[in-house]
């Protein structure tokens, strides 16, 4: 199975660098987001895919309805796709924290993703869930070439999880709004061939 991850477009909170978790805010995309989805869905016209599935939350789901139009695919929503639980830090401003949020969260992982956030979930918890949902894409659609619409962390547990790497890493990474990562299985085991792609942006610019 080809796996294409996908991060859900910008949103108000994204551009004032607003916490935004699997909580109840469940933010929509800003008009920059909207533009970018279509731009997302241009990217991915000649695309062979057979099914697209989302984090129920109206961030991913409006990426993801956008981007299935041009196929003609109905939008699978999954729970376990849904962005890391943050708890109490939903809608703090990133400038709160003192540090990076990356880093933040790994202080109260106690740096190996074993504890829980206030009232939230660690990186283990969200890794299982996320990936117990391709799993079962790779059930449903094997051979096949998958869209996955998700959020920032899902989207880098998924990756860390295919690659056997721990939480510590994750400063070392990050993906932008849209931006698009691929996992390809095969017979030898996973393989990342694409990671935070943003050409897209780029579509139909001489």
């Amino acid at each position: 199975m080809k796996l294409i991850l996908v991060r859900h477009t910008e949103t108000i909170w994204n551009r004032d660098k607003r916490i935004q978790g699997g909580g109840s805010s469940d933010t929509a995309l800003s008009d920059v987001g909207i533009e970018q989805a279509h731009l997302l869905a241009k990217f991915f016209e000649g695309e062979n895919i057979a099914a697209i599935a989302s984090s129920p939350l109206q961030r991913a789901l409006n990426t993801a309805n956008i981007i299935a139009e041009p196929h003609g695919l109905k939008v699978k929503e999954d729970t376990g796709l849904k962005e890391l639980e943050v708890g109490e830090l939903e809608g703090l401003s990133w400038a709160n924290l003192g540090s990076s949020f990356t880093h933040f969260l790994l202080q109260e992982w106690q740096g190996q993703g074993t504890g829980n956030i206030k009232g939230g979930e660690s990186f283990v918890q969200l890794q299982q869930r996320s990936w117990d949902s391709v799993e079962q894409l790779r059930r449903e659609c094997d051979g096949d070439s998958v869209i996955v619409v998700s959020h920032y962390f899902a989207t880098l547990s998924i990756i860390f999880k295919a690659l056997e790497l721990l939480p510590e890493h994750l400063p070392k990474f990050r993906i932008a709004n849209g931006g698009v990562s691929i996992i390809e299985f095969t017979g030898s085991g996973p393989r990342l061939t694409a990671f935070n792609n943003t050409s897209f942006l780029n579509c139909g610019k001489g």
